[in-house]
């Protein structure tokens, strides 16, 4: 189907439309941008050089995609930031696209990126997140699946946060947070695993348990290696345990305890 677009909004004659997109009025879409099929954009949505923005996405007033990085070493490379399918953005959302450190900030698929919130340059959202209200993440962030976080949180550049994970809201981090875990209180901490989203998502009880353990583990450990050592011994076979355990030895900025 063609695509509707309000005669009051800029479309930039070398950007690329797929199908059946809806473009609101005063919405601009600037050159070298690439758009699926079945995108609705409401009035006012900006989308700057170097947007790549998939299929079934819904885009509220007001956003701002792929906006000049704030990074005073940006130098004007030609990055991108792209963003996957079935994402929910809502008003006010501002995401910088990519510096010449990763060339681009990306978003996946299935997100809900809440009012006011930030995505700074060269982030890695992953796929089936929920983000606050007025959330701010600072370049190369990376957040793995399905991660919740909640309103008014601040992360640190360079960090991960771990997939499964529930964020307290008006918290700060600069360090990483590691998967299946509940962040909360303050300074941020440790404040158990995420058991009720686990159970929502479908884990066993007996892989519960096992992560439940492996935190159990690890945190009694005044060395947190030796409580990873201990924990993936225990648990050879537990994908999950791995992850835990793969993190932590990963983490460059050290992880919450």
């Amino acid at each position: 189907m063609a695509n509707q677009i309000h005669p009051m909004a800029i479309v930039d004659p070398e950007a690329k439309l797929g199908d059946n997109n809806i473009i609101g009025p005063f919405c601009v879409i600037d050159k070298n941008v690439v758009i699926g099929d079945n995108n609705k954009l409401y009035n006012s949505v900006t989308l700057h050089f170097g947007t790549r923005l998939g299929s079934n996405n819904e885009i509220f007033p007001g956003a701002s995609i792929s906006t000049k990085p704030q990074d005073l070493k940006f130098q004007g490379e030609e990055t991108t930031c792209e963003i996957g399918n079935n994402n929910s953005i809502r008003e006010n959302v501002t995401i910088s696209r990519g510096t010449a450190s990763k060339g681009k900030t990306t978003v996946g698929n299935n997100n809900l990126l809440m009012e006011n919130m930030h995505i700074g340059h060269d982030c890695e959202i992953g796929n089936g997140c929920i983000i606050g209200n007025s959330t701010k993440f600072a370049g190369e962030v990376v957040v793995d699946d399905n991660a919740i976080i909640s309103a008014c949180c601040l992360f640190h550049q360079f960090l991960h946060v771990g997939g499964y994970i529930m964020f307290q809201g008006g918290s700060r981090t600069s360090q990483d947070i590691p998967p299946y875990v509940i962040a909360g209180k303050e300074p941020i901490r440790y404040a158990g695993v995420n058991l009720i989203g686990l159970r929502r998502r479908g884990f066993s009880n007996e892989t519960i348990e096992a992560i439940h353990d492996a935190y159990r583990i690890i945190y009694s450990k005044g060395v947190m290696k030796e409580g990873v050592a201990e924990a993936r011994a225990k648990y050879p076979d537990c994908k999950e345990v791995e992850y835990i355990c793969s993190f932590i030895e990963s983490s460059k900025r050290g992880v919450i305890r």
